[in-house]
């Protein structure tokens, strides 16, 4: 909770005393599917992950008037260190790229357009959002 949670209140409410002085700015925070599902065997990281998103969106309602911009990313599967015990799960790694639309697990180049578009003048009407990252597998 303190590293998935907490680190993200703090860090946001610091960074937006800087953004405010230099007339706004942007904060992406990192979610996972875990914003809107229950998860497996993560409790924890389940609940820090929907505690993130309605935190997201309760410090955009805050600071939109502040040209300060916060929103969310929320990956899906991805073929990382992170996920690493179910790659290595022959079984629950095809399971799960059945059930994805896109036939495969996440690349790390995925998020980079997803994170540039926040990041960007073409979201500064976009505040509150947790943007989907997933190959589709929210949408089955």
């Amino acid at each position: 909770m303190s590293l998935m949670l907490t680190s993200v209140f703090e860090l946001s409410q610091q960074a937006a005393r800087i953004m405010q002085k230099k007339g706004g700015g942007k904060i992406i925070n990192i979610g996972a599917l875990s914003c809107f599902q229950g998860g497996w065997t993560v409790p924890a990281y389940t609940a820090a992950k929907h505690g993130m998103a309605g935190l997201t969106k309760a410090l955009a309602n805050e600071w939109a008037s502040k040209n300060i911009h916060v929103n969310a990313i929320a990956p899906g599967y991805f073929d990382t260190e992170m996920c690493a015990p179910i790659i290595n799960d022959p079984v629950r790694k095809a399971k799960i790229r059945e059930h994805i639309p896109a036939g495969r697990w996440g690349k790390p180049a995925d998020l980079v357009g997803p994170l540039l578009f926040l990041a960007s003048d073409a979201s500064n009407y976009v505040d509150g959002h947790v943007l989907v990252v997933d190959g589709g597998w929210m949408g089955r």
